[in-house]
C-alpha cells in the first residue's frame, strides 16, 4: 500500500510558532497596558496643569484686584483723614488722573444731592451720578470694593470701586473709580499656562461675562450661551458645582476669585491631551514592534543553538533508518540531548553487533540447511526399498488371516448356542432373587408396620394421660374462678356497706361514695367475668371427656390392628423361607450350565485370539507400509523445508547485507 509523505515539522519550527505567538501577545498586552495607563497619567497631569494653570490666573488677578484697591482705599483714607476743603479735594482727585493706568480717569466724587467731582482732565460724563450702579453700590459699604461690571455712558465696559465718604456735612457722598474690563481680559487671557487651554471669567450669581477670548461673549450672560460646552458650563455654575470635570469634549476647572462675585472658568480640548497620549502610544508601538523583533531573534538564536544538535542526531536516525549504521554519533553536551546521543551511540554499537551476529548465523543457517537436503535425499531413497519389502509380507499376512477366521467362526457358533441356554438360566436366576428380595422386603415392611402400631398405641397412651391432665387443671381453674366469685360477692357488699356510710356523712362523704360505686361496679363485672370463664370451662371439660372416649376408641382398633400385623408377619417368614430353598436350587442349575458356557467360550476366545492374532499381524503389515510411504512423504517434505531453509537463510543473508557496519 502506497503511502504519501507527510511534511515534517522541526521542533524549532514548533517550538517558535509556539512561543512567539505568546511573547507578541504578552508585548502587545504590555503596550496596550502602558498606553492606558500613559493615557491616564496623561489625563490627570493635564488636569493638574490646568489646574495649576487657573490657580496662576486667580493669585493673578486677585493680586491685580487687590493692587488697585489699595490705591483707592489709600486716596480715600487721606481724604477721611485730612478733611480737605474743596479745592484740596479736587486737586487730589487731579492727583489721580493718569496715576493708575488701569483708571486712567482717575477717581470721583458724587452726593445725594447730585453734585460730582471729578479729575479736571478727566473726560468722564456722568448724569444723575445719584442713579448710577457705583453709586447704589457704594452707599451699602463704608470700605471701598468692587461692584458689579455695567457699561458706562460712554459705551464702555467697566468695573467701579466704591465706598462711603466720610466727610463733614448732611449729605452722603460715594467715592469711586472705574477700570477698564478689557485689562481684566487681558490678564485673563495672558495668564493661560496650559497651552491650547481658553478662559474666562464669569459673574457667578448673575452670569455676565467679564472678560472673554472672543470679544463678542464679554458683557453677555452665560446662561443664554449657545454651545454645547457653554451650556454645560453654565449648568454647572446655576448649580454651584464648581468641582474639575470633563464636559463633553473638553476638559473644564473652575476657581472663585477672593473679593469678588467672579468665577474664573478654564476649559482644554481633550483631543490636545489624546494627541500626546496618541503619540505615545504610537512611540510604545514602535518600541513594542522592535522589542518583539529582538526577542523574536534572540529566541530564533536560542533555539538555533539549543536544537543544532538535534537537528545532527536526526539526520543520524534517518541514516540508521535507511539501514547504515557506520554513523558515528558525536558527544552534544551534558544536557538531555547529549545523554540522547550517547545512548543513541551505544544502540548503534550494539545494532552493529546484532547485524553482525545475525550474518554469521545465516551463514551457519545456509551450510546446515544444504546439509539437512542431502540427508532427506538419502532417507527417501531407503523408504522407497523399504516400503517395496513390506508391501510382499503384507500379501502373505493377509492369506493366514482368511484361514483362521474360518476357524473362529465354527467356535463362535458354539459358543452362541451355550450362551443362549446360560442367557436363559441368568434371567431364571435374577427373577427368584427378585422374588427373594421382595419377599424379604414385604417381611421387613410388616414388621416395620408392626413397630409403627406400637409406637402409635404408646402415643396414644400419652395422648390420653396429657387429655386427663388438661382436665384436673381444668378443674382447678374452676375452682380458682370460684373463688374469684365469692371475692367479687364480697366486693359487691363491701362497696354497698360503703355507699351506705357515705350516705351518714353525708357531703363530706360524697367522694367516698362515688369511690364505693365504682368499686361495687368493678366487683359486679368480675362476677359476671369469673360466670362467664366457668362457662367456658364447663364447655372446654365436656369436649375433654368427648376427647378421652374418642381415644380409648383409637386404643382398642390399634390393638387389633396391630395383632393382625403380627400375624401377616409370620406368614410372610414362611413364605421367605420356601423361596429362598428355591433360590439355591436354582443357582445350584446356573451353576452347572455356567461350566459349559466356559468351555465354549474358551474354545471361541482362543479361535477369535488366533483371527486377532492374524488381524493385528495383518494390520501391523499395513501400518509398516503406510509408515514406510510416510517416511517417504516426510522424507520429501524434509528435502522441500531444506530447499525452503535454503531459501529463507539466502533471504536474510540479503537482508542483513542492506546494512552498513
Amino acid at each position: 500500500m502506497d503511502k504519501k509523505k507527510q511534511r515534517r515539522t522541526t521542533i524549532r519550527a514548533k517550538f517558535l510558532w509556539t512561543v512567539l505567538p505568546i511573547v507578541a501577545v504578552t508585548i502587545i498586552v504590555l503596550v496596550a497596558l502602558s498606553a492606558q495607563l500613559s493615557k491616564m497619567y496623561l489625563e490627570d497631569m493635564s488636569i493638574a496643569q490646568l489646574d495649576s494653570s487657573i490657580s496662576n490666573q486667580g493669585d493673578n488677578i486677585e493680586s491685580w484686584l487687590n493692587q488697585n484697591l489699595e490705591f483707592f482705599k489709600t486716596v480715600k483714607n487721606t481724604i477721611e483723614i485730612t478733611q480737605p476743603e474743596e479745592e484740596q479735594i479736587q486737586k487730589i482727585l487731579d492727583s489721580t488722573y493718569g496715576y493708575n493706568k488701569y483708571a486712567p480717569n482717575g477717581m470721583y466724587i458724587a452726593s445725594n444731592n447730585g453734585t460730582f467731582m471729578k479729575a479736571s482732565s478727566s473726560n468722564l460724563k456722568v448724569a444723575a451720578p445719584s442713579m448710577q450702579p457705583w453709586f447704589t453700590q457704594g452707599l451699602t459699604r463704608v470700605n471701598m470694593d468692587y461692584g458689579k461690571a455695567y457699561q458706562n455712558e460712554n459705551g464702555e465696559y467697566v468695573l467701579s470701586a466704591s465706598g462711603i465718604l466720610q466727610l463733614p456735612g448732611d449729605d452722603l457722598k460715594v467715592i469711586a473709580a472705574d477700570m477698564d474690563l478689557n485689562q481684566v481680559g487681558i490678564i485673563v487671557n495672558s495668564g493661560v499656562k496650559m497651552q491650547g487651554a481658553k478662559s474666562f471669567l464669569v459673574d457667578r450669581y448673575d452670569g455676565t461675562i467679564l472678560a472673554h477670548p472672543t470679544q463678542s461673549y464679554v458683557s453677555t450672560s452665560i446662561f443664554e450661551a449657545t454651545g454645547s460646552v457653554m451650556g454645560s458650563i453654565a449648568q454647572h455654575i446655576s448649580a454651584r458645582d464648581y468641582d474639575s470635570c470633563a464636559i463633553g469634549s473638553y476638559y473644564v476647572d473652575f476657581l472663585e476669585i477672593t473679593g469678588s462675585d467672579w468665577l474664573l472658568v478654564s476649559y482644554v480640548p481633550k483631543n490636545l491631551i489624546l494627541a500626546n497620549v496618541q503619540r505615545l502610544s504610537l512611540i510604545m508601538i514602535f518600541v513594542g514592534v522592535a522589542a518583539l523583533l529582538l526577542v523574536g531573534a534572540m529566541i530564533w538564536f536560542m533555539t538555533t543553538k539549543l536544537f543544532r544538535p538535534l537537528s545532527h542526531i536526526t539526520e543520524d536516525i534517518t541514516r540508521m533508518a535507511s539501514g547504515d549504521f557506520t554513523v558515528e554519533v558525536t558527544t552534544a553536551g551534558n544536557d538531555e540531548i547529549g545523554l540522547m546521543a550517547d545512548k543513541m551511540g551505544e544502540f548503534i554499537v550494539s545494532m552493529r553487533n546484532m547485524i553482525s551476529s545475525i550474518n554469521d548465523e545465516s551463514a551457519k543457517l545456509k551450510d546446515e540447511s544444504e546439509s539437512s537436503n542431502r540427508v532427506s535425499e538419502s532417507m527417501f531413497a531407503a523408504s522407497q526399498s523399504q516400503a517395496e519389502a513390506m508391501q510382499g509380507l503384507n500379501t502373505t499376512v493377509d492369506q493366514l488371516a482368511v484361514a483362521v477366521n474360518e476357524i473362529a467362526e465354527n467356535a463362535t457358533t458354539l459358543a452362541m448356542v451355550v450362551t443362549d441356554t446360560k442367557d436363559n438360566s441368568d434371567r431364571a436366576n435374577v427373577s427368584m432373587k427378585e422374588t427373594v428380595e421382595i419377599s424379604k422386603r414385604g417381611r421387613d415392611d410388616m414388621e416395620q408396620l408392626g413397630s409403627a402400631m406400637d409406637e402409635i398405641k404408646d402415643a396414644n397412651q400419652e395422648l390420653v394421660v396429657s387429655i386427663g391432665k388438661v382436665g384436673e387443671a381444668s378443674e382447678q381453674i374452676t375452682n380458682i374462678v370460684s373463688m374469684i366469685s365469692e371475692i367479687a360477692d364480697q366486693t359487691n357488699l363491701l362497696s354497698l356497706n360503703a355507699s351506705i356510710e357515705a350516705a351518714r356523712a353525708g357531703e363530706a362523704g360524697r367522694g367516698f361514695a362515688v369511690v364505693a360505686t365504682e368499686i361495687g361496679n368493678l366487683a359486679q363485672n368480675s362476677a359476671k367475668s369469673a360466670a362467664n370463664i366457668s362457662s367456658l370451662i364447663q364447655d372446654v371439660s365436656n369436649l375433654i371427656n368427648d376427647v378421652v372416649k374418642q381415644a380409648d376408641m383409637s386404643a382398642q382398633r390399634i390393638d387389633e390392628n396391630s395383632q393382625l400385623i403380627h400375624h401377616a408377619v409370620e406368614t410372610f417368614d414362611q413364605i421367605y423361607t420356601n423361596i429362598q430353598a428355591s433360590n439355591d436350587q436354582l443357582e445350584a442349575v446356573v451353576s452347572n450350565i455356567q461350566k459349559v458356557s466356559d468351555v465354549a467360550t474358551n474354545v471361541a476366545a482362543i479361535s477369535e485370539e488366533q483371527a486377532a492374532s492374524t488381524d493385528e499381524i495383518l494390520e501391523t503389515s499395513k501400518d509398516m507400509v503406510e509408515h514406510a510411504k510416510n517416511i517417504t512423504d516426510n522424507s520429501q517434505d524434509v528435502a522441500a523445508n531444506s530447499n525452503e531453509l535454503a531459501g529463507t537463510s539466502q533471504t536474510l543473508a540479503d537482508h542483513v547485507a542492506q546494512f552498513r557496519f
